[in-house]
């Protein structure tokens, strides 16, 4: 509430309705590659890295050796980018409800945040998280 920012369409390049969201893809005049999902933008190439670095690095360090990772949605394929950096890790699961969306990562992003689906260590799971969740409870 309060606060609007807008973005100048340079072209369109992607736009569809998946089973579960509406994504488009667009280049911007000033902010690169933006990724939005039902309307909301999810990230631009030119700050990406700002959200996709705190939100991975913090928890990441704050463990003493975190081998198995779990990253709830992500979709996109940042957070995945930032969790690849560190050698400790051995396994990352990646929950993501939406294969659309890492399709479109993987097509339109794979300069920027989609550069890491193809690590070994990565289990890619389309599924509902809470759910899965529920059934890896010691994982």
């Amino acid at each position: 509430p309060g606060q609007r920012f807008s973005l100048k369409v340079k072209e369109k390049l992607h736009e569809e309705r998946t089973g579960f969201q509406d994504v488009l893809v667009f280049d911007s005049e000033t902010y690169g590659r933006v990724l939005v999902l039902d309307g909301v933008i999810q990230l631009t190439e030119r700050d990406e890295h700002a959200y996709q670095e705190m939100i991975t690095h913090i928890p990441m360090f704050a463990h003493a050796n975190p081998r198995h990772v779990l990253i709830v949605g992500g979709g996109d394929g940042g957070v995945l980018r930032e969790v690849c950096r560190h050698p400790c890790v051995e396994k990352i699961t990646m929950c993501e409800i939406d294969p659309g969306v890492v399709a479109v990562a993987k097509r339109f992003f794979s300069n920027s945040t989609a550069t890491s689906f193809d690590d070994p260590r990565l289990e890619l799971v389309h599924e509902d998280a809470a759910e899965f969740v529920k059934r890896h409870p010691s994982e």
